[in-house]
């Protein structure tokens, strides 16, 4: 049926998850590259213009275990919290398996908290054996990372998936794979006459405008938070302040973002205060909470308890430059093994001496 809507915005019929239709190169892949890559570059920043005792070869390494680290928690997470088939239970092989039916899909379904739990894992275990201050780390990486965050979400756009809920306001958006709604509810016969949709009967299957809350999370929980971030990474009071405002800051802005967003037809409300029999497309009732609201909420708890620890350590004033170490960005040209190793020494006295 055509969608004769005169109000909402047609999702792009350009805009397709391949690269190069019949290739399996996707534009959600190609922004995690460019993800990484920004916070790289950022964290190199803040590596330079404070003067941390950190090789290009450290920051390599900090990377790499951070991001394997991302990548194994993100699609275990997804598959043990958000996969209700119990499909990778009985075959744990396929959480990894990046080919469906004989064709490459690559790795579909990402969970965002299970990345953060992945990286935070990896980048400890590298600082400690690094000895590297935690703190100052991930105060430096929670600096970097955000606005990475922001093309994950404008790959899920791309993708046509994790839309919002339905709505008849100017921000609504058709989505072409969204889930297509009888016209013999009500409600849905009068969305669809808000909308200037013409239903011909009402036995018709009716595709209407939805909240792009992807892009919501784009701007809030990626170019909002990560400014705001970024504004007070040398204004920070104490080390690992910029951990609690990141995990408090999106954990807020995501949380209420969650009431555009459509929950998981598959899992719905984790948590109902007071029942309903609103279709979740339909509506999110105040006192009813998704699977991300209550992970959301648990990282405002986490920033809260971690805001009046961290402040309380001892060593809590922050370094904003460092003293000069030599051969602190890696080996010079012409250097011996004897002086690069001389070098190394140097870098790891100073990371004791500044824990």
């Amino acid at each position: 049926m055509e969608n004769l809507n005169a109000l909402a915005v047609q999702f792009p019929s350009w805009l397709k998850p391949e690269i190069v239709p019949g290739l399996p190169f996707r534009w959600y892949g190609l922004m995690y590259i460019i993800a990484f890559g920004l916070s790289y570059l950022l964290y190199r920043k803040q590596v330079r213009e404070r003067n941390f005792p950190m090789s290009e070869d450290d920051l390599s390494g900090l990377f790499f275990w951070g991001i394997l680290g991302l990548l194994i928690g993100a699609r275990v997470f997804s598959t043990l919290v958000y996969e209700t088939s119990n499909i990778y239970r009985r075959q744990p092989w396929l959480i990894f398996w990046p080919f469906q039916n004989g064709r490459f899909t690559g790795l579909q379904g990402m969970s965002y908290h299970g990345g953060l739990i992945g990286c935070i894992s990896g980048v400890f275990v590298y600082a400690v054996i690094k000895h590297f201050n935690k703190r100052e780390i991930f105060d430096m990486l929670v600096a970097s990372v955000n606005l990475g965050y922001t093309f994950g979400r404008l790959g899920n756009f791309i993708n046509g998936e994790l839309y919002g809920r339905i709505t008849t306001g100017p921000l609504g958006m058709i989505f072409p794979h969204a889930a297509h709604l009888s016209a013999r509810e009500p409600w849905v016969r009068e969305a669809a006459e808000k909308a200037g949709i013409a239903v011909p009967s009402a036995a018709a299957m009716v595709n209407l405008p939805r909240y792009p809350s992807q892009l919501f999370e784009a701007l809030f929980e990626g170019v909002i938070l990560w400014l705001i971030i970024w504004l007070w990474r040398n204004r920070k009071p104490y080390k690992g302040f910029l951990c609690s405002l990141y995990l408090g800051g999106y954990g807020l802005f995501r949380f209420f973002i969650e009431y555009f967003r459509e929950p998981d037809s598959d899992l719905g409300y984790r948590i109902q205060l007071i029942p309903n029999n609103l279709s979740p497309a339909q509506a999110h009732p105040l006192l009813s909470f998704s699977t991300g609201q209550i992970l959301n909420f648990g990282m405002i708890i986490a920033a809260v308890v971690m805001y009046f620890i961290f402040r309380k350590l001892p060593d809590k004033e922050p370094v904003r430059v460092y003293p000069d170490i030599p051969d602190r960005r890696g080996s010079t040209p012409g250097s011996t093994e004897r002086e690069r190793e001389e070098a190394r020494k140097n870098r790891r006295k100073m990371r004791k001496k500044l824990r």
